[in-house]
């Protein structure tokens, strides 16, 4: 969860208000154009789906015809034409090259500020509830601008009560997951205690999350995830897929397939991404396949169980680590691959399954959480595994590796899959549907 300072264009300035998605009076499901207001606490599109989310969201809700304000703190989001961005400015404690660092005493300005600090310093994770503090006060400004607004997965105390506009909350996934995953690996009562203070701040979700009276979640596996973690009540959370950008992620026979390459999008340093189970797969394939390499779109762990793992194997030269790289360079590495592999243990939805079978790539993908639901049957869109499994990883992989015309068939599967389930039109679509019901369910 540590953030980190991306490079991005310039950003629109607070002063310049809402711009018009369309310029037309009427949205395209025949309604008014809503003012939306989406807050995002955290949006680096290099790291984590929440940055590709409130992108890909808000592009697609201004080509529906809505004006859309992205309202968020460091890092921040990279938008597409048509949004504006709002910065709301964190202390950005955890940004690169200087994570955990102590602000200058100039740097402070208000009591939240300092309960930032204090937070970290004390090994909390602040974020979530001081960014919801200065949405609140920077909403409370502006009351009567915005029909509806959309939080991000913030679900900090500062969101409740009256924010002058029916509230949406989307929650990806309970962070309680990550929380039970990352205790499971910890190696000593030390580190176990640490994790606790970190993911402190999950005690305040599950507060806040029983009390909306909207949550919105990318798949079946999360809804469920949400009511059992969250206590939150079933007829709350609504389901609405989100997708991939198939214009982007598509197919391209001129790129040319490099052979035994294998992509994956991972955290090194994650477990619920499960890299080091694919690491310890790849060790075994290569008895049989020696030109089987991996890409690892991520940043690369210096120590932990993954360098351990690369280590014990000889594999430093057969895996590559690259991050910060352009959408067309992320597209052409995955184009480039014979497989794309998600070998999470977890994934509430699992965007990087979406935007591989988009590209035709075939797929080797867990079937943990919510990924069966995006990547479909064995077999027919993809070839699945059990989360954590190794060996069966390895077989998968080497089936694919060895069977040119099952790679094709796959890849043309999965690329239909997500054509007819999965895209952004249909996610801005679902949720607009959900921010008129809110509105109804207020004016009542």
């Amino acid at each position: 969860m540590t953030a980190e300072a991306i490079e991005a264009g310039p950003h629109a300035s607070p002063e310049k208000g809402l711009r018009a998605g369309s310029g037309t009076t009427t949205a395209a499901d025949g309604g008014p154009p809503l003012r939306i207001a989406l807050l995002s606490y955290k949006g680096n599109p290099f790291c984590g789906g929440q940055g590709v989310y409130v992108r890909h969201l808000s592009r697609e809700l201004a080509r529906l015809g809505h004006r859309v304000e992205v309202i968020g703190a460091q890092p921040y989001p990279v938008l597409d034409e048509g949004v504006t961005l709002t910065e709301l400015a964190s202390l950005d404690l955890y940004r690169s090259p200087d994570p955990f660092r102590t602000p200058g005493r100039d740097e402070y300005r208000d009591w939240i500020d300092a309960l930032e600090v204090a937070t970290m310093w004390t090994g909390g994770f602040p974020e979530p509830l001081t960014f919801s503090l200065r949405a609140r006060r920077h909403l409370a400004a502006r009351r009567g601008q915005f029909d509806v607004v959309h939080d991000n997965q913030t679900l900090g105390y500062g969101l409740l009560g009256d924010l002058g506009a029916p509230l949406v909350t989307t929650v990806h996934h309970p962070i309680t997951v990550d929380r039970k995953l990352d205790l499971a690996a910890a190696d000593s009562r030390r580190r176990r205690a640490s994790v606790r203070r970190w993911y402190g701040f999950t005690r305040m979700q599950r507060r806040v999350a029983r009390r909306l009276p909207s949550v919105l979640t990318v798949s079946g596996s999360s809804r469920q995830e949400i009511v059992d973690h969250l206590g939150v009540r079933p007829d709350r959370v609504d389901v609405v897929h989100i997708g991939a950008d198939t214009d982007l992620f598509s197919p391209d026979p001129a790129v040319p397939e490099i052979p035994g390459r294998i992509v994956t999008t991972s955290s090194a340093d994650v477990p619920l991404k499960g890299l080091v189970h694919l690491v310890e797969a790849l060790a075994l394939l290569r008895a049989e396949h020696p030109r089987a390499h991996l890409v690892v779109v991520g940043k690369r762990a210096e120590d932990g169980p993954v360098a351990r793992a690369m280590a014990r194997h000889g594999l430093t030269d057969a895996i590559e680590f690259v991050k910060g790289i352009t959408d067309a360079e992320l597209v052409d590495l995955v184009r480039g691959a014979q497989i794309a592999c998600v070998p999470s243990l977890y994934e509430g939805f699992s965007l990087p399954a979406a935007e591989a079978m988009a590209t035709g790539t075939p797929l080797v993908a867990t079937t943990g959480g919510a990924i069966p639901e995006v990547s479909g049957p064995d077999g027919e869109s993809c070839l699945a595994v059990p989360p954590g499994d190794a060996p069966a990883l390895a077989a998968a992989l080497g089936r694919l590796l060895g069977d040119p015309g099952l790679r094709a068939r796959l890849g043309e599967a999965g690329r239909q899959r997500v054509l007819e389930r999965f895209t952004w039109t249909k996610a801005a679509q679902g949720t607009v549907e959900l921010y008129r019901a809110a509105i109804s369910r207020v004016a009542r």
